[in-house]
């Protein structure tokens, strides 16, 4: 087994949302699981090399498996396309849903490709998003599932202080989102033309909030049909940037990338 640890999405070098990429690893999801438990990195992928030369991504959360983490996708991307002799572009699936990706560097730095998914089809009632974020939500835009693959409930809100402030149901936000197949919450605001702050709401523990959410800038792009840049980790003291790249034919994803020293 070889482990990388890395940092994803940094807006600053030595910044990021961390991420653990395994290789030659042949375990169970049983032990994958328990690895990304007692690891408590936000998240670990495993890359499989299957025998017709295909390579799987099998992602996980300390809490769960997922069908889809796209910072740890581009840490998997840093490992698989930026030694010398890589190639400079790799198709790779997920391993929960064959879910199709796209791995590329370019001269601007690592980026996922990837299309919207199907979102499920949920009834949400106004108070919804008030109940779920413990306070009375006004929201500049009707809320809203979206999805490249992990599907998240947007919810736009003001501006940055109402963003910052919010300290939402986390317990009841994991009961809805299990019962509706959904993901978790993403509060965002506009703070440019293209340009946004977000903040993810998916683990029951307010220390795990994640830093940088890539499946929620994909979503977010992929509602507001729109190239995008989005900023996210202030709360968590670990500001982050995620650049997407909006078209009708592809999402593409990317940021910086490092290894943690």
């Amino acid at each position: 087994m070889i482990v990388h640890l890395l940092q994803c999405f940094g807006a600053a070098p030595g910044g990021g949302n961390a991420a653990l990429v395994v290789e030659n690893d042949g375990s169970s999801e049983t032990a994958r699981q328990q690895f990304a438990r007692e690891r408590q990195v936000s998240a670990c992928v495993f890359i499989d090399r299957q025998a017709n030369g295909a390579i799987v991504l099998d992602y996980f959360y300390p809490h769960t498996r997922s069908p889809l983490c796209l910072h740890a996708t581009l840490a998997a991307a840093h490992v698989l396309l930026t030694a010398p002799g890589d190639p400079a572009a790799l198709k790779v699936t997920t391993a929960m849903r064959g879910q199709a990706l796209q791995l590329v560097r370019r001269a601007e730095g690592l980026f996922i490709g990837l299309a919207p998914q199907p979102a499920p089809a949920v009834m949400l009632e106004k108070y919804v998003p008030s109940e779920l974020m413990g306070q009375h939500m006004h929201l500049l835009s009707p809320p809203v599932i979206a999805s490249v693959g992990s599907p998240k409930l947007l919810l736009e809100v003001a501006d940055r202080t109402t963003l910052r402030a919010l300290r939402p149901n986390l317990e009841l936000i994991a009961d809805w989102s299990a019962l509706h197949q959904v993901n978790g919450c993403y509060a965002y605001c506009r703070t440019g033309e293209s340009e946004y702050e977000g903040r993810n709401f998916n683990h029951l523990d307010p220390a795990l909030e994640d830093s940088a959410t890539g499946v929620a800038a994909g979503a977010l792009a992929a509602h507001r049909q729109q190239s995008l840049r989005l900023h996210q980790g202030h709360v968590t003291q670990q500001p982050c940037l995620i650049e997407v790249q909006y078209s009708a034919q592809a999402i593409w994803v990317g940021g910086m990338v490092q290894r943690s020293t």
